[in-house]
This record gives C-alpha cells, structure tokens and sequence, in this order.
C-alpha cells in the first residue's frame, strides 16, 4: 500500500489517533472513483497500523463532501479491486451494477466493520454521497454550519447507495429527507441521534481530536469488542439485508432512467442538486 494520495492525506499517528483528511477544497470533495480507492487504502493502512487505535475521518475547505463526482475521473492511477465483484466493463446493468457494489455500497460496509473507532469530523455541507462517508463512522462531531441531504430521489433513484436513513434519523424523518430533498441541520440531526455533537466550527478539530486521544487511551481489544457488540446488534435488526435490499431497488432505478432519457440518472436533478449547494 502506498501513501502517495492525490485526493486525500494520510497523517501519521500521534496519541493514538491516525487522521485521513479528503483533499479536494477546490471540488467540495466530490468523491471520484480515485479518491474513493485511496480513501480505502487509507483506512486499511490505519486498520493495520498496530499504534493506531482510533481513526478521524476530515476533510479540507467549506464543504466535508457534495457526493459523487458525476465527471470523468481526471486521474490514469488504477486500482486492484477490493471485493468480490468485478465485469465493471461490462455492458447495461451488469457492468453498472458492479461499479457501485464495488465503490460506493462495498467501500462503505467495509468501513462500517473496521475493528477500531472511527470519528468523522464534519463541516458545511453533507450532501448524498457524501452520507456514505460518514454513517459508516462509529461517531459523528459536526460544526455548528454542518447540514445533511439526500436529494438524489431528484435523480429518479431511491438515495445514497449506504441506504442507513432509518437507522440514522428514524422512518418517518427519513422519508420526509428522501422525498423533499431538505437538508437536516447540525442541531436537527443531534436531536435525532445521528450526530454525537455539534460545536463551533472554529472548535472542531480541537473537539474531534480531544475526543479521539481520550478514547486512544482505552484497551484496544476492548474498544474492539465494544465496537463489535453494538455492530453486531444493528445487524440482528437486518441493516445489512437491508442495504442490500435498497442498493438492488436503486439499480432498477438507474435502469428505468437508462430507458426513458438515456442516461443512469434523470438530467433533470442536476439543476435540483446545484440549487441544494447554494443554499
């Protein structure tokens, strides 16, 4: 594994705590397929990295991430594939569908089941996509201007391929963000238990690392286990089949989108989700 990243930065352990920080200001970090690889390799670094206990996910400039980059991937790096899916090229649905089991539903899940503590420290916007960075987090700390959608049902899809909604804001706050496209405010996801705490946003990095260095000092078996047991509660409640469940419903809707406008998504949710970033 290498730590020469174009999109994010890898940042040596100190007190226990390794740091991963998204590196795309200029793009609100926008998840091209690049960075969602080396955000991968990032974290298994930190994964197998002995001094590591505990592991921050940032991110540079105004925004933590807008999604994904709908633009061609300016980058020539290739990357070995991670799951057990592959025929990424091959044609209609086949080849779509294991992209994104691939990169956007694999990458998150195994990010969910890293044995050790995971912190995302989030500012500005959370749109879409950028959902599937920070769910997977054991812990979430948000800047007061912190907000968070899911517009993407303007897209005629279902939402972010890591569907977690219910989980992580409830069933009927998840379908009133799914079907109107509103974000949530830092204080309104607190309230709904899918952020831990919500701080000034010139405290945050202070906040999230003061956190991540107190945790650091525990057992590591033991923030293992604990991670593991609480992991393996929600899974009894089906998140797992769950996802899956929604990942093969998004699938049916890109294939609807290909048949009625030629492409995987409807065109005419891009002007929605540009208005979503100016608000």
């Amino acid at each position: 594994m290498s730590e020469n990243f174009e999109t994010i930065r890898y940042e040596r352990v100190t007190n226990g705590v390794a740091r991963i920080v998204l590196a795309r200001a200029e793009k609100h970090n926008a998840q091209s397929r690049t960075m969602l690889y080396e955000l991968n390799e990032a974290f298994d670094l930190a994964a197998q990295d002995d001094d590591a206990r505990v592991i921050v996910l940032a991110a540079d400039g105004k925004n933590f991430s807008s999604g994904h980059d709908l633009a061609p991937d300016p980058s020539s790096k290739t990357f070995e594939t991670v799951g057990t899916w592959g025929g990424f090229e091959l044609p209609g649905a086949e080849g779509g569908m294991a992209v994104e089991e691939e990169i956007y539903l694999g990458f998150s899940w195994r990010w969910r089941n890293i044995p050790k503590p995971t912190i995302a420290e989030v500012q500005g916007k959370v749109i879409a996509g950028g959902l599937m960075l920070i769910w997977p987090c054991d812990i979430i700390i948000a800047s007061d201007d912190a907000s968070f959608s899911d517009p993407v049902v303007a897209f005629g899809v279902n939402g972010v391929e890591y569907f977690a909604h219910p989980w992580e804001v409830g069933v009927r706050k998840a379908k009133e963000m799914l079907f109107t496209g509103e974000a949530l405010t830092a204080e309104e996801a607190r309230s709904l238990g899918m952020v831990n705490h919500v701080v000034p946003r010139g405290s945050l990095t202070e906040f999230t690392t003061t956190m991540a260095e107190h945790i650091a000092r525990r057992p590591s078996f033991g923030l293992k286990l604990a991670k593991q047991s609480v992991n393996q509660m929600q899974d009894s409640q089906g998140l797992w089949t769950s996802l899956q469940s929604a990942m093969s419903l998004q699938q049916l809707g890109h294939t609807h989108n290909k048949v009625v406008h030629g492409m995987s998504v409807d065109p005419a949710g891009a002007g929605m989700i540009r208005e979503q970033m100016k608000k």
